[in-house]
């Protein structure tokens, strides 16, 4: 098993400096890059865990604090479990936070980390995968759209909201996307209805991206984030052999498609 060196690092952007947590093998050797979007709960120990495993598989992994403007992460204070009592107060917390997360600055953030990672001696010369849980998702697939020379892989897991009738929504990014799209959607998901699912769909086979869409029988929104009541370690294992399989098929020439 590949040895993993985690550490904490500071990506500079247009407004201020984004603590990050950076893992990749321990050998040092560069590596293809993956950039990680977090969900609105952020970087905490679960999610550097996650980090630690894609790295063990042989990538550098950046996981930055998506809301760098208010603080290092965490936020706002995290239990070490999130219950459903506990997740409606934390959002009652962080929803002016996500608010001030815009399009705008959200692209804007995604161009510095790519920057950075393009100056990571870890980091391999070439395109990088990008992938999303939550409203990470959308995340993802907004950076696909504004930097299509520099992505090359999009994962998402149980995004919310990622096509509605809002002219900034992220399925318009579709035609702008070259990477292969993968989107494992929950199938108990409020923030993601079928009618959501079928128009991102539609979006993506439009403009001809090369694509894949799940919906994962009985899993709730959250469901790879282990720290949460919303987990299913059914559907988490097969997000992880979703997202291995497309790292693989990205940056690993002869992988099974």
């Amino acid at each position: 098993m590949t040895d993993v060196r985690g550490t904490e690092v500071r990506v500079p952007t247009e407004d201020g400096t984004a603590d990050a947590y950076l893992a990749r093998p321990a050998d040092g050797a560069p590596r293809p890059a993956v950039l990680c979007f977090t969900d609105a709960f952020g970087v905490r120990p679960t999610v550097r865990e996650a980090a630690d495993r894609v790295a063990r598989a042989g990538y550098t992994v950046l996981v930055p604090n998506l809301f760098h403007r208010r603080g290092p992460a965490p936020v706002v204070e995290l239990p070490g479990f999130i219950d459903a009592e506990a997740r409606g107060e934390i959002f009652r917390r962080l929803r002016p936070v996500m608010q001030e997360l815009t399009p705008e600055r959200a692209t804007a953030d995604a161009g510095a980390y790519l920057r950075w990672l393009a100056e990571l001696p870890e980091a391999a010369d070439g395109p990088v995968a990008l992938t999303g849980y939550c409203m990470g998702a959308g995340l993802a697939l907004r950076t696909a759209g504004a930097f299509p020379d520099r992505v090359a892989a999009v994962a998402g897991f149980h995004g919310g909201r990622l096509a509605t009738d809002d002219p900034r929504s992220p399925h318009l990014a579709a035609p702008r996307i070259t990477a292969e799209v993968y989107l494992g959607h929950a199938d108990e998901d409020p923030s993601l209805p079928p009618e959501q699912i079928e128009r991102l769909e539609k979006a993506l086979t439009d403009a001809g991206v090369r694509h894949r869409c799940e919906v994962y029988p009985g899993a709730e929104h959250g469901f790879t984030q282990s720290d949460t009541a919303s987990y299913d370690a059914k559907a988490d294992e097969r997000h992880w052999a979703a997202l291995l399989g497309l790292l693989d098929r990205a940056f690993r020439p002869g992988a099974p498609t």
